[in-house]
């Protein structure tokens, strides 16, 4: 018998279900690496990002699962040690994919479909110098109304007005720290006022959300209210309210 006779169909599946599992891989990263971009470079609105190009990504970390365990079993039964390899990081990439994407779906379908949070729901702090910025963003800078507020309320219950003993001028100061710490960028800050207004910018997508940081005195101490604001979206999937609490757990360390 020659070489070339023990070369098979059956012996050259494996190495097509390895290289079938790279190409799900290469073209599943290459959708998620276009996708962001894409809409922070206006090639694509938000719907077209969320409702079509997310879910095509689903489908390609799903099939990179399927292809990546196909093509390790079969590998490592007859085939190459490579493909085999390739097809156990086929599968880990596309099963951290697709086990983001359901997080992300399930914290989605879990909060309120809103995107206006403030630690003050009855005199929302107001945004001032950030008004103008959104101008042309869908989601108009006045407080939501009263059915947010409930919501909120049912949602997110630990997002009260932040208290502290220092002086209204310290906790000022304190706030205007974190925020830079944080990464926001600012906008306004008004000590007189006691208003520091920033924007934070997500990171693949580019959503930008503004914040306002309202300081009063209180009873000899401070009373510090922050409030978040997406520009675009019905939902923000939590991102205001968890924005909301790290600033106040940066805060209260801080001070």
């Amino acid at each position: 018998m020659s070489p070339s006779d023990t070369t098979t169909p059956v012996a050259r599946w494996p190495q097509v279900l390895g290289w079938l599992a790279v190409a799900a891989l290469v073209i599943t990263i290459a959708l998620v690496a276009y996708t962001g971009p894409a809409y922070q470079a206006g090639w694509i609105d938000i719907r077209m990002a969320i409702f079509t190009l997310l879910r095509w990504c689903f489908y390609g970390a799903v099939a990179c699962v399927v292809l990546g365990l196909a093509a390790t079993i079969a590998n490592a039964w007859r085939g190459s040690r490579t493909m085999a390899a390739a097809g156990v990081i086929t599968l880990l990439v596309g099963l951290g994919l697709a086990v983001n994407f359901i997080s992300w779906r399930n914290t989605g379908q879990s909060v309120p479909p809103i995107h206006d949070i403030s630690t003050d729901l009855q005199d929302p702090p107001a945004f001032v110098d950030i008004v103008p910025l959104r101008a042309d963003a869908p989601n108009p800078p006045e407080y939501a109304g009263a059915d947010t507020a409930e919501q909120q309320r049912a949602a997110y219950p630990d997002l009260e007005p932040i208290r502290v003993a220092a002086p209204p001028a310290e906790a000022f100061g304190a706030a205007l720290e974190v925020v830079r710490r944080m990464g926001w960028d600012l906008v306004a800050e008004v000590p007189a006022q006691g208003r520091i207004e920033a924007t934070d910018t997500t990171r693949y997508f580019g959503f930008k959300d503004d914040v306002v940081i309202r300081v009063r005195a209180d009873n000899g101490g401070s009373i510090i209210d922050i409030r978040s604001k997406s520009r675009v979206g019905r939902s923000d999937v939590g991102t205001n309210a968890r924005r909301i609490r790290s600033f106040r757990d940066a805060l209260t360390e801080r001070l």
